[in-house]
């Protein structure tokens, strides 16, 4: 099925503006991670996490006071999706014979007596199982990114799988700078990265590399029909025979994304706040990133080439 006929755009004309482009928003990500840093979730930074109900809405300013002269001074608060639903995060796990979960629900009782609270969801994560699940989840990553060189080094050829991997580097990265950035712009922006978000990055390594595959794929079979052609105009008709293709998938993704970000809750919100990114990013590194640095390899080792002849 072809939602378009055959185009014939220079997408490779325009790869070092995108080059740029990729860049600036790699670093403004970054700058955010290193100024504003990334908020964990109590999967990975263990402790105690409520998220708690009330009939009326009240302001968090108050809740925090509360949770402050019953000793937790460096508990996150905020709100959860509404105004009424409220998060409270706690490093600290039992205190002797009381459980820290009875020690915030006292506290909100008896600061707010004439409002009656509900527990939505509960949590507790001992350190070291936050430390385990850190390294896990990096451990994860790595091995994936690897796994995945290794299959496009062998199914086309090693250059491929470099400009791959770089392309999912590029997603991951500014999928992380734009998490970090957008966080807590708005009470459904929560973006702290739990196994949930881990989970998200997998998938957006698996969708970028999928639609990479499929451009290479094309690119391998026009290099025998067109052998005479340069590798830019070849990479150039590849990337235009499977725009088709490429529009659809995506588009579909992320239509269920949409609908699952605004309609989900806030349990999936996240996840699928960061699938949309890793779609959009990820369709347009697998142009401007895996198909552009293959066209600058190439490119470069003709010149070398040519070099090493003539002297």
């Amino acid at each position: 099925m072809r939602i378009l006929g055959q185009t014939n755009i220079d997408f490779m004309g325009m790869r070092r503006v995108f080059f740029v482009v990729s860049l600036i928003l790699v670093m403004v990500g970054m700058a955010s991670i290193v100024i504003k840093g990334l908020e964990l979730g109590i999967d990975f930074v263990g402790g105690t996490e409520l998220v708690v109900e009330f009939e009326e809405a009240i302001p968090v300013g108050e809740i925090r006071s509360a949770m402050t002269d019953a000793g937790f001074d460096q508990a996150v608060i905020r709100t959860f999706g509404v105004p009424r639903d409220i998060l409270i995060r706690t490093i600290e796990m039992d205190r002797e014979d009381q459980r820290v979960r009875d020690i915030i629900l006292q506290t909100l009782t008896e600061r707010f007596p004439d409002n009656s609270i509900t527990v939505l969801r509960e949590d507790s994560i001992g350190p070291t199982i936050g430390a385990e699940l850190r390294r896990d989840a990096t451990m994860a990553i790595i091995v994936a990114l690897f796994a995945i060189l290794g299959y496009i080094a062998i199914r086309f050829k090693f250059v491929y799988g470099l400009g791959a991997v770089a392309a999912i580097f590029h997603d991951v990265l500014i999928a992380v700078g734009l998490l970090s950035l957008l966080h807590g712009l708005s009470p459904y922006l929560n973006l702290e990265i739990s196994q949930h978000i881990i989970a998200a990055f997998l998938t957006i390594i698996g969708l970028s590399v999928n639609d990479t595959v499929v451009v290479f794929d094309r690119i391998r079979e026009n290099l025998k029909l067109y052998r005479s052609w340069s590798i830019y105009d070849v990479i150039n008709k590849s990337i235009n025979d499977t725009l088709s293709r490429t529009i659809i998938t995506s588009g579909t993704v992320l239509i269920v994304l949409i609908v699952l970000f605004v309609f989900g809750g806030e349990v999936t919100r996240g996840f699928a706040f960061t699938l949309i990114i890793g779609v959009i990013i990820g369709t347009y590194s697998s142009i401007y990133i895996a198909s552009a640095l293959v066209i600058e390899w190439v490119n470069r080792s003709q010149v070398k080439a040519k070099v090493a002849k003539v002297s």
